[in-house]
């Protein structure tokens, strides 16, 4: 497993997939995950809110994801491409392919004996649940988890809608801490068995409740939901209860294991962590996701903590002491791996007149390792640039 290569207390700021890609793999312990829902909405935290500023769309089309994920996802994932092959408009496939993109990184940087949960509901949890059978494996699929609520909603057409799905995955030796519950007050578990001797010498049992005893916890989960004058809420737009990142953070992790909170909102998860005594990292594209851990966790335990605010791409470190990107070796291998073809025209050079291409710029996170290399004669070098190959693929059919 891989060392940390970021601070014990981080928040970051920008696209989670570019920060996840500076990530080292294998350095994080738990990753929960509540992304957009692809509910077609836009969401903003009311004025004068806490959260007043923070906003996002949850609205999809093809032309908000890059088109070089879909060519990767094809030739190197065929099992998750197949997946994709399953959404029925452009809108599904482009929320598909951006969450697709992001779930890769994040199986790369979950330790061998990693959790992760992802937080969704019926607009696309079934599609979601493909999705994270092709990259963490149906193998590992632990539960489908009921969060059950009750707010007010007006007359509906049909049955009313009061869950969330949780989808959780565990690799092999994961670690679990089983939570428990109480039974129910009919439950003749709850009742406490116990002998005595009559006053005629007979022996009896007799049944007393006992409120101490506990069952396994279920997996369907009555939390209440943020009402608008919950204490804790701090006015931003589908925030969760802190009891219900408690429960995930006791059950699948330690004190001193690492967090991992992709699409953080309001921080809620890292509050949570830092309540339990875990390390975190949080990531949101809004930089208010930043100011509110630092608010929430000092409102909670009264002081300001240590916490790093950053906005670069943090720098792998766990990839040992690579060669040169442009080294002879990885030139000639990529040659035989391109059978001597330019990776964006497709003309056959000498190995001499091709130039080493980072696929996934070093701006966004692209890193030195052979996986992200290719080989481009010097023009399509030069028109690629630090873009992504569908810039490059642009320009060539315009041409």
């Amino acid at each position: 497993m891989s060392e940390r290569n970021f601070p014990n207390k981080a928040m970051w700021t920008g696209d989670c997939l570019y920060i996840l890609r500076g990530m080292n793999s294998a350095s994080i312990d738990l990753i929960y995950l509540d992304p957009p829902f692809n509910s077609n909405a836009d969401y903003a935290a009311p004025i004068g809110s806490q959260a007043a500023g923070a906003a996002f769309t949850d609205t999809w089309t093809l032309t908000d994801v890059d088109v070089e994920w879909i060519n990767l996802i094809e030739a190197r994932y065929p099992a998750l491409y197949r997946a994709l092959l399953a959404a029925t408009t452009p809108s599904d496939k482009s929320y598909l392919v951006y969450m697709a993109a992001r779930l890769l990184e994040m199986k790369r940087v979950l330790k061998p004996n990693g959790n992760v949960y992802l937080h969704c509901d019926q607009t696309m949890v079934h599609y979601l649940k493909v999705l994270m059978d092709a990259i963490f494996g149906r193998q590992n699929f632990r539960n489908n988890i009921i969060w059950s609520y009750r707010r007010w909603t007006g007359a509906a057409r049909h049955f009313q809608r009061m869950h969330d799905d949780i989808l959780f995955y565990a690799f092999p030796d994961a670690r679990f801490n089983m939570l428990s519950e109480p039974y129910s007050q009919k439950s003749k578990h709850k009742r406490a068995r116990r002998s005595k001797v009559t006053e005629e010498g007979r022996l009896e049992q007799e049944y007393t409740d006992d409120d101490s005893r506990q069952q396994a916890m279920r997996d369907v989960w009555e939390i209440s939901y943020l009402n608008s004058q919950a204490k804790e809420r701090v006015g931003y737009p589908t925030q969760k209860p802190l009891a219900l990142l408690d429960r995930i953070i006791r059950a699948s992790s330690n004190e001193g294991d690492v967090v991992l909170d992709p699409f953080c909102g309001c921080a809620t998860t890292c509050v949570a962590a830092d309540d339990l005594g875990r390390d975190w990292v949080g990531i949101d594209i809004s930089p208010k996701a930043a100011e509110l851990v630092v608010q929430r966790i000092a409102d909670r335990q009264g002081l300001f903590r240590d916490i790093a605010h950053r906005t670069d791409i943090p720098k792998r470190t766990d990839l040992g002491k690579l060669p040169p990107y442009n080294s002879p070796q990885n030139k000639q291998w990529l040659y035989g791996v391109q059978a001597g073809h330019c990776a964006g025209c497709g003309t056959h050079f000498e190995i001499r007149h091709l130039e080493v291409d980072h696929i996934i710029s070093r701006a966004k996170g692209g890193t030195d390792h052979v996986e992200n290399l290719q080989l481009l004669c010097g023009n399509c070098n030069r028109v690629k640039g630090s873009r992504g190959m569908e810039y490059l693929r642009m320009k060539l059919q315009l041409n």
